[in-house]
């Protein structure tokens, strides 16, 4: 057997440099396909624990496989994500830390990952395996095990764990991370807890290790049994509805839910993360479902006697906290490729990829068609967002709305836009509001992670160029990760950022007063402070190196999104917004299922108590 002799760093970075995989985007004009590199490349900091071996191995192999420095390591995985995201889960990239505080600040990002199913590779440093200077820096000591590190903290949000304490781990560690990273059933993040010392040594690796292997993603079958209950129970229903997930566009399916949708005249509804796999202006799109839902929407699931789920974990923002769908005689169908979510709410289980589950579903449906959708529904629905988006020209000092915001860079911007989001007023506001072409929207509110939105916009720009990426963020957000714009300047990576200064948590601060709560600690005016803070976005995000400015008006928003085009570098822009208005108007909401306290000595408390208990008693706990 032929042998390399490598440090363990320089095998493992040697052998995801050959880790390849095929893609859609990636077939020539001729519709030959190209293979990429699975990994595209690391996001690094480097400190003590990864420096001097990953460090060195990265520097090694720097132009075979890219790395790419961040502000912080939490920001840098939201960043891989966001990546990982665009490109359906087809690409992904890798973070490496060092020990300690490096370690842990990707946990937050690696349970984002986990829950909204999205592959990340974690390379995080560790102690000595020798146990030579222990305890070393920043070391976590448990009194009652030795084994334990820092990097325990990632067991419960990774959907691959290893300890590397021996160079020839790797030799199967590697494939094993990679594996769950491109099954869709298992795809979430991977670490592999790298210690130090490890990193360095050296071992007699088979050459043959580092021929490069293509790595295809899998299309799971479905069971012919169930798809055939799953004909059945669309030709039995007189009202059948779909509820389109995220993994429609995982599986790129949103071809075939198009055809299925307009052949057996079944009307979509939305998640958050589903939205954009049809276009808005597509017919059979009745926008948002649920809590954030449109007025069409939420009105075809209270009717509905069977809803059929696509890809779409059922969270609760989505089903109303279980209140949304109430027809008594409504039955429930769930399409996924993990068997776990399929069979969630007691639905008939339907595991298997999306797009080949509708293909043959619809190949045993032909000739079968629903007629109840109210198309002009759809259109009232559409026309009264289009009226709640207007510029309202507001006399000078009042502020607009979160829904006049985004119905200025709705007109400001043309089908190649993406919005993005994760947190605050605004995911709601653009589930419900925002009208996008299919693939225009990206919102990241499986872990709704407050400080995604300015690295995911970084990522999603990388994964699509082509598209003018829209970043919509409020000010605590903004306030909680802002660095990797500083990383975007430096990469000439342009995108805009459309910041809402509402002066604090104005989203929370809704949702306190709603639950009963006395406004407290999410407005700075209700904030325990000696001085009311000014803070001057446009000057801060100018002094990483963005084009800043502040718009004073609806019409100046409007042009300064028009003029952001054709820039290199981020666009930061900064209106500030009413506090006190949500997005919501109509019929659009729906319940959801925040606890009240049982008990307190004001009568609004009361009050929203008793509310809790009747909206209570209108959730269907099973299926």
């Amino acid at each position: 057997m032929t042998t390399i002799r490598l440090t363990a760093a320089q095998a493992m970075v040697k052998w995801l440099s050959v880790q390849m995989t095929t893609t859609a985007s990636s077939s020539d004009a001729a519709g030959a396909q190209k293979l990429e590199r699975y990994i595209d490349g690391m996001w690094a900091i480097f400190g003590h624990g990864n420096v001097a071996g990953m460090g060195e191995a990265l520097h090694g192999l720097r132009e075979e496989f890219p790395t790419w420095r961040g502000q912080n390591e939490q920001t840098m995985a939201h960043a891989a994500i966001a990546y990982a995201k665009a490109k359906k889960r087809t690409r992904a990239m890798a973070v490496t830390t060092s020990i300690g505080p490096g370690a842990t600040n990707v946990v937050t990002a690696a349970a984002l990952a986990h829950v909204n199913r999205l592959p990340l590779l974690i390379v995080a440093g560790d102690v000595f395996a020798t146990r030579r200077p222990d305890p070393v820096l920043q070391q976590v000591e448990d009194f009652g095990d030795g084994t334990v590190s820092a990097n325990d903290c990632f067991r419960p949000v990774s959907r691959y764990f290893d300890r590397i304490t021996r160079p020839e781990h790797l030799l199967t560690a590697l494939p094993r991370a990679l594996r769950t990273m491109t099954d869709p059933a298992e795809c979430g993040p991977a670490t592999l807890a790298f210690c130090q010392d490890v990193q360095c040594e050296a071992y007699d690796y088979p050459e043959a290790f580092f021929e490069p292997r293509v790595w295809h993603i899998r299309r799971p079958q479905p069971d012919s049994r169930e798809v055939e209950e799953l004909v059945a129970q669309i030709r039995a229903a007189e009202k059948p509805l779909i509820v389109a997930g995220g993994g429609v566009i995982y599986a790129q399916a949103e071809a075939a839910l198009a055809r299925f949708a307009e052949s057996h005249g079944i009307p979509v509804i939305e998640t958050q993360a589903g939205k954009g796999a049809l276009a808005q202006s597509h017919p059979m799109n009745f926008g948002a479902s649920g809590v954030d839902g449109s007025a069409a929407a939420n009105a075809l699931a209270a009717e509905a006697d069977l809803v059929i789920g696509i890809g779409t974990r059922f969270q609760d923002f989505t089903t109303g906290s279980r209140t949304l769908f109430a027809n008594p005689e409504r039955r429930l169908v769930s399409v996924n490729v993990a068997a776990y979510d399929a069979e969630k709410h007691g639905a008939l289980a339907v595991t298997g990829d999306a797009r080949v589950t509708l293909e043959r579903a619809s190949e045993s449906l032909r000739g079968h068609r629903a007629h109840w959708a109210d198309a002009d529904a759809r259109t009232r629905w559409l026309a009264a967002v289009t009226e709640h988006c207007r510029d309202r020209k507001r006399p000078a000092g009042e502020r607009p709305s979160d829904a006049e915001v985004i119905g200025a860079v709705q007109r400001a911007t043309g089908e190649d836009a993406a919005a993005m989001c994760a947190a605050g007023t605004m995911p709601g506001a653009l589930k419900l509001l925002w009208q996008p072409s299919q693939g225009g929207y990206h919102m990241e509110y499986g872990f709704s992670c407050m400080g995604y939105e300015i690295a995911g916009a970084m990522g999603l720009k990388l994964a699509c160029p082509e598209r003018e990426v829209i970043c919509f963020v409020g000010d605590g957000s903004y306030m909680m990760a802002n660095s990797e714009l500083a990383t975007a300047v430096m990469r000439r990576i342009p995108f805009t950022v459309v910041l809402t200064d509402n002066r604090g948590y104005g989203c929370i601060n809704r949702l306190q007063q709603g639950c009963g709560g006395q406004p407290f600690n999410n407005l700075y005016a209700d904030c325990n402070v000696a001085a009311q803070p000014e803070i001057d976005y446009v000057a801060h995000a100018a002094a990483m190196g963005a084009h800043a400015v502040k718009a004073a008006t609806i019409a100046d928003l409007e042009e300064a999104v028009a003029a952001a085009r054709g820039r290199d570098v981020p666009t930061v822009i900064v209106i500030e917004t009413d506090a006190g208005e949500g997005p919501g108007f109509g019929e659009a909401g729906h319940w959801w299922d925040v606890a009240v306290p049982e008990t307190g000595d004001t009568d609004r408390l009361e009050q929203a108590y008793a509310a809790y208990l009747d909206h209570q008693q209108r959730q269907r706990l099973v299926n």
